[in-house]
């Protein structure tokens, strides 16, 4: 049998290199030669911030250099001390930066990958809060994310930070680096002086294109200047800023040219700034929605081009290469989500990635809150020094009870330290309230995330009762030593005159379909989880992309009249008793879920007082009024409590660990789920 193993797994290494021939063709930047290409996408971590940081920095690049990423680029580096995030931050600005640093490459050439050092400035992006400098810009424009507004550039300070640009680009040489990439993207400085909305000047270094480019050129120039010739220097520059009034394509395709000109050796092209109103990142954004732009500029030059953004399978990367979209492939979330992204898909393993479903909400929700990155899918991303999974030392018989994200968590650690595991499910499917999470429009993703932990499961032996609820009595009778109770949470039912009516449904129920919905709706709750199902519940599912492709091509319908047809008439009230709405989705992508759903006619009604039930609506007391929202299907979505029916039941001898809803009820976390998962996984 192990050697059918093996010639089955040799078959599927030469199978999956072979479908994947554009994307494993070795490619060269300057002398840098890349096994592959794709590229792990810079991403700022935090990691640095926290005691041992650079071990923990450096653990993290190991990690994914021994998954095969072509290339690492590492989070940004600030040349100078204003356009950073302050000690918590990869800093390049002084030679004591150096050895650090060192280290760091030495390592990741241990493991066999190559690494880039990414040259950094915010711009007016940089918070004062972190660096204690005020923040500096093209010209004195206050950034809508920041609190600060920054202090316009004079020329000595302009020439003082290209000069600071050449610097950091010799020490990372000086470093190990096996190249720089230049930031010139996603708002931050030289796209700030780059674009007609930041950048207002009318010297020498604003107005037309050409003194609008100047900035970014004159760094380019001297930072090639500063490592010579045969030295990879990538750009990363802005391919679509997503802005109103900004840089046009034309523009920027003029820009990469003067780019290639002054001998810069590969263009990243980076789409969006981080204020910009439209998502470009997020799990709603389709994938690779935005390669036709990195086309647009390897059109017009003639050094390797990488695509970006929302790309999170390599077969998709491939794909991207063979049909001429771009040279290279960079993927940033991914590498969090799954280290071994480009080792698994070399071997053909498909089915073994843990693929990035772009939630935001462990990585640039964390970033953004002051925290250190990680990943909801992956809780081990930015946490490689610290904790590791081993092989048990005494395996146990144990029972997970619930196979949601919790549960399914536990149940793929446990099996994987070696312990005899059983899953029990009283449902149907495995998946919990993912499924529910996997309906709604732009969340698909999460589809990605339960075919892991299926394959998972069954790769490593996992017993699985679907469809039987887990007794005492079968708990003993299996010799089930300790059970993880992951057995989620019940819903709330608010003591609310009216409540017994028929017309009155459970959230739950309405995701599996065990209830009709009527066209006029009353929510009540406004979370993270009521979003979500007021999403589902505007949108006219029966219409397909392929269809609405289909009728736009034909001119059957308008673009805006399709847009409409994707939404129904159904008329949606959202009630909360407190002030916000949407408090349990992410704050990242919480504000692009809100828009949404006003685009399309859902009311939001907060501190409001409920009154009763009635069979035609919900009595409300609003800012001392009171008034009756019409319904004919009401909605309970207020919370819940654990479900911990289980535990009383079961043999005092019997060991019980209580993990995600049973431990602690609210709002849906797959996050805290999937972390407290693997932390029982690890500990029995």
């Amino acid at each position: 049998m192990r050697r059918e193993m093996s010639e089955h797994s040799f078959k599927n290494r030469k199978w999956g290199y072979r479908m994947l021939s554009h994307i494993f063709q070795p490619i060269q930047i300057a002398t840098l030669q890349l096994p592959n290409r794709v590229i792990m996408g810079s991403m700022h971590v935090g990691l640095e911030a926290l005691d041992h940081g650079y071990e923990r920095l450096t653990a993290f690049y190991v990690e994914r250099a021994k998954g095969e990423a072509g290339l690492i680029v590492t989070g940004g580096a600030a040349v100078l001390p204003e356009g950073g995030g302050g000690a918590g931050f990869t800093n390049i600005y002084a030679d004591e930066h150096i050895p650090p640093l060192y280290n760091m490459t030495r390592a990741v050439h241990e493991a066999g990958g190559r690494i880039a050092l990414q040259l950094f400035h915010a711009g007016r992006y940089a918070y004062k809060e972190m660096t204690g400098l005020d923040p500096v810009a093209p010209s004195p424009l206050q950034a809508p994310i920041n609190r600060t507004a920054p202090i316009e550039m004079d020329e000595e300070l302009i020439l003082h930070t290209i000069q600071a640009f050449a610097d950091a680009a010799r020490r990372a040489k000086e470093a190990g680096f096996d190249a720089v990439e230049i930031m010139g993207s996603e708002g931050y400085l030289v796209n700030q002086f780059l674009s007609p909305v930041t950048n207002q000047r009318s010297d020498g270094w604003g107005g037309d294109l050409k003194r609008r480019a100047r900035f970014g050129l004159e760094i380019a120039r001297q930072v090639k200047k500063a490592v010579g010739p045969e030295y990879p220097v990538l750009f990363r520059m802005s391919g679509l800023d997503v802005m109103p009034n900004s840089t046009t394509v034309e523009e920027t395709v003029q820009f990469a040219v003067w780019l290639e000109e002054l001998g810069i050796d590969a263009l990243n092209i980076g789409i969006g700034w981080h204020e910009s109103q439209v998502p470009t990142i997020s799990m709603m954004v389709p994938r690779a929605s935005y390669v036709w732009v990195a086309k647009e500029i390897k059109a017009a030059v003639g050094i390797p081009v990488i695509a970006s953004n929302r790309i999170n399978d390599v077969r998709l990367a491939n794909q991207i290469v063979a049909e001429g979209h771009s040279d290279l492939v960079s993927m940033a979330r991914p590498f969090l989500a799954d280290p071994y992204i480009v080792a698994k898909s070399r071997a053909g393993r498909f089915a073994e990635v843990n693929t990035c479903i772009a939630c935001n909400q462990a990585c640039l929700d964390h970033i953004f809150e002051g925290k250190t990155a990680s990943c909801l899918v992956n809780p081990l991303a930015g946490r490689e020094w610290d904790i590791s999974i081993t092989p048990a030392e005494k395996t146990k018989k144990v029972a997970v009870i619930g196979a949601g994200p919790a549960g399914l968590e536990a149940a793929r650690v446990l099996a994987l330290r070696g312990h005899d595991v059983s899953l029990w499910e009283r449902n149907n499917r495995l998946g919990g309230q993912l499924n529910f999470a996997s309906q709604v429009p732009g969340k698909s993703e999460f589809k990605e995330t339960l075919r892991y932990y299926e394959n998972e499961l069954r790769r490593l032996g996992v017993k699985v009762h679907l469809g039987e609820e887990a007794t005492s009595d079968k708990l003993v009778a299996e010799g089930v030593s300790e059970v993880v109770l992951a057995t989620g949470v019940i819903p709330r039912s608010p003591e609310l005159p009216g409540k017994e009516l028929p017309h009155v449904v459970s959230y739950a129920d309405v995701f599996t379909g065990k209830v009709p919905v009527g066209q006029q709706v009353v929510i009540i709750g406004a979370g993270g989880i009521a979003c979500d199902l007021s999403h589902l519940l505007v949108t006219n599912t029966t219409l397909s992309a392929e269809a609405g492709q289909y009728l736009a091509e034909y001119g059957i319908v308008s673009a805006k009249s399709y847009g409409s047809m994707q939404y129904n008439k159904r008329s949606i009230t959202l009630l909360r008793r407190g002030k916000h709405v949407g408090t349990g989705l992410g704050k990242t992508t919480r504000w692009a879920v809100l828009a949404l759903l006003k685009r399309h006619g859902v009311v939001m009604k907060t501190e409001i007082e409920y009154k009763e039930i009635l069979p035609d609506g919900v009595r409300i007391i609003e800012k001392g009024q009171e008034a009756i929202i019409p319904a004919d299907t009401v909605i309970i979505a207020a919370g819940s409590t654990p479900n911990r029916i289980l535990a009383d039941s079961l043999p005092a001898e019997m060991k019980v660990h209580l993990i995600g809803g049973a431990r602690e009820a609210g709002e849906l976390d797959a996050k805290r789920a999937i972390w407290e998962g693997m932390s029982v996984g690890r500990e029995v």
